[in-house]
């Protein structure tokens, strides 16, 4: 079997066996396969595709390049939640404990931010103390008495995809559908997990800027799953706007706990109950109503906020500092307010932008070996939909220097597009896909006409 050969008959559009995929994987493991071959065949799937056998087949091969964690001796069926990413997404901190605090067992193996998304470690290590690495037995016992535990993907976990990667960022191959789903899948299948929630972000703010492209990945990694026996849902959500009102790791602590009290943004909170009640259906709790109205119950009774404390103290952190996240968490900043410079509707907001403007504050990554500043970021007041006259603050910056503030600032501005006329109003969960096909939603509107969603021109609550 020749390197050449493969590559050549996928650029010719042909499909490549198991065996074939296989030799390609463990050859690139071991550097038998060197990154010129990698490359020509990755642009070849980026222009040719694959097939869904060929990307389970591909998945496969790079979960089998390393280590595979068992779950077996936690009693329960396990769950894990993955999201493609986004700004303002802290929904694994809110969505994790209310799971866990209805008995469910949650494996979570999360990523770090790099470039405008956030990563749920890098939010989690604002709380001090807490650790997100920790060897197999130790996650194994948190997992089994606590019922969840948060860390990092460790070094021996699919291999190949670090690899491919790497290579993929600089090859300008990283927008392919069968690599990308084979990319997220191996890893959530390596983690040991029954059961596995997928949340695809679409639109401004995400990896997949139109619908059409996040159902197409929605699909091919729910069939992934179903293929190799994970059954698994996705949630295509909205990331055309930030997700709730704070950018930046302490500050978005400081909103999940907020929004465990019972007290977070409707948009937070109504995205994060539909994926805490599909993980409770995929563990068999009930159906999707019994489910929604379960995890009302934990925020309503603030158990989920309970479980968050004791995740943080089972992991090292000072969970005593949840109790008052927003003064605890966030350190003093040097802060600027963004201001509206003409009247009218906040029409929308290059979500992307708002992310990079963090990552100019400190609050994000660059390059992987990027230091952070924790407690900067960006707090909104206004949000698309909102009407605005010139002069009203618009946002709240938090950087550590002035000319970090600027720069944050320069680009936040080239984020805001104000216009005379209100924007439609568009759902926040867009479809469910699961393996009986794609059931769409549509924006829910009260009988106001207005959506029944986040609420733009309401009050802003203080995380």
């Amino acid at each position: 079997m020749r390197m050449y050969d493969i590559i050549k008959r996928k650029r010719d559009g042909g499909e490549l066996s198991d065996e074939e995929i296989s030799f390609f994987i463990d050859g690139y493991v071991s550097g038998e396969i060197p990154d010129y071959q990698a490359s020509a065949l990755c642009m070849a799937v980026f222009y040719r595709g694959m097939s869904l056998r060929e990307t389970t087949a591909l998945t496969m091969a790079m979960v089998r390049s390393g280590d595979v964690v068992d779950l077996s001796r936690i009693p329960g069926i396990k769950v894990d939640k993955h999201s493609t990413g986004g700004v303002g997404d802290k929904t694994s901190l809110v969505v994790v404990p209310l799971v866990a605090s209805l008995g469910v067992r949650v494996a979570k193996m999360s990523g770090r931010g790099l470039g405008h998304t956030g990563g749920t470690l890098d939010k989690l290590e604002s709380i001090p103390g807490l650790s997100v690495s920790m060897d197999r037995t130790r996650f194994e016992r948190i997992v089994s008495e606590v019922g969840c535990a948060i860390i990092g993907q460790t070094g021996d976990l699919v291999p190949a995809d670090k690899r491919l990667y790497a290579l993929r960022d600089v090859t300008a191959t990283v927008d392919s559908i069968p690599l990308i789903a084979s990319s997220i899948m191996s890893k959530k299948i390596a983690a040991g997990t029954d059961r596995i929630l997928l949340d695809v972000t679409c639109g401004s703010g995400a990896l997949m800027k139109t619908l059409d492209d996040a159902l197409d990945l929605a699909q091919e990694m729910v069939s992934i799953g179903e293929c190799v026996g994970r059954t698994s849902v996705a949630l295509v959500t909205n990331m055309d706007r930030p997700l709730g009102y704070c950018i930046g790791n302490a500050l978005e602590v400081a909103e999940a706990v907020s929004t465990l009290r019972g007290e977070g943004p409707k948009d937070l909170t109504d995205v994060c109950v539909e994926l805490a009640a599909t993980m409770a259906f995929l563990v068999g709790l009930g159906e999707m109503d019994v489910c929604r109205s379960l995890v009302r119950d934990q925020l309503a009774g603030g158990l989920g906020l309970a479980k968050l404390k004791e995740i943080v103290a089972a992991q090292g952190g000072e969970a005593s500092l949840l109790d008052d996240a927003c003064d605890s968490l966030v350190a003093p900043r040097p802060s600027r307010e963004v201001t509206a410079d003409r009247d009218g509707y906040l029409f929308a907001m290059d979500t992307e932008r708002c992310g990079l403007a963090s990552v100019a504050l400190g609050a994000g990554r660059a390059k992987k070996d990027d230091a952070i500043d924790h407690s900067a970021g960006i707090v909104l007041v206004a949000k698309p939909g909102a009407a605005v006259r010139a002069g009203d603050v618009v946002a709240t910056l938090h950087a550590a220097s002035d000319p970090l503030l600027d720069e944050g600032e320069r680009l936040f501005r080239s984020a805001l597009d104000i216009r005379h006329e209100r924007p439609k109003d568009a759902p926040l969960i867009y479809a469910r896909v699961s393996g009986l096909g794609v059931e769409r939603r549509a924006a829910r509107r009260s009988p106001k006409g207005r959506e029944a969603g986040p609420s733009p021109d309401g009050p802003v609550p203080r995380p």
